[in-house]
């Protein structure tokens, strides 16, 4: 079970960096001073969970490397998959933060909620509903 859950944590840390990488670039740009004080605090909460989903989807990386060989295994995997979990909740806020900060700077449409829901929802049933629905589906008690 380790080398399947590090498989899936390097797809997951891939996407975390890139986002996190990106939007700590955000504040260096000349358009950040013309965001509202809303659009900034979206920005500083973005960025902090973007912080935090990273931690979280790195960590059981670091934890392999900390307790290999002391056989611990099956704690580690169980840790591991905890922190696997709590990274894809912390990239979904983020993700979900970021996209509700890119559709407020470029419309003022009052969808924006809207879209960001549907979005969100969506993740959802990627995420968590589809695949806890095979595992109850498909697995025996």
């Amino acid at each position: 079970m380790w080398q399947e859950l590090i498989q899936e944590v390097r797809v997951a840390q891939m996407g975390v960096q890139i986002l996190f990488g990106f939007l700590l670039t955000v504040v260096f740009t000349e358009k950040y001073d013309n965001l509202t004080d809303t659009d900034q605090t979206i920005y500083l909460v973005t960025v902090v969970l973007g912080a935090c989903a990273t931690g979280a989807l790195i960590g059981p990386v670091s934890l392999h490397r900390l307790v290999s060989g002391r056989r611990v295994k099956p704690q580690a995997v169980r840790l591991a998959s905890r922190l696997t979990l709590l990274g894809l909740v912390l990239l979904l806020a983020t993700t979900t933060a970021s996209l509700l900060l890119i559709l407020r700077v470029a419309t003022h449409d009052g969808f924006v909620p809207y879209l960001v829901a549907g979005v969100v929802g969506w993740y959802l049933l990627c995420w968590f509903v589809l695949p806890l629905w095979t595992r109850h589906r498909h697995t025996s008690k």
